[in-house]
């Protein structure tokens, strides 16, 4: 995993092309993704850069989804 204080690798990976900034990546996957973000992790998968996003939705349901960070493609979607 990516730790938070390593702001830094993820910089470098933006400007290099090899993530997408998270906005983006919201923007993307506005249709599916609705409510509150509650944490997001830049994670490492059998040689993927993916984001992790817990979302709270209106329901009080919260959701994770794992994102592809360069394409924003959503990998998986499940109840946390």
């Amino acid at each position: 995993m990516i730790q938070a204080e390593d702001h830094n690798v993820a910089y470098k990976l933006l400007q290099k092309g090899q993530i997408l900034p998270l906005g983006k990546i919201l923007q993307i996957n506005h249709k599916q993704i609705q409510g509150k973000v509650l944490d997001v992790e830049l994670e490492r998968e059998n040689k993927q850069l993916i984001y992790e996003i817990e979302v709270l939705n209106d329901n009080g349901v919260v959701w994770e989804y794992k994102i592809n960070a360069k394409t924003g493609g959503i990998i998986k979607k499940e109840l946390d």
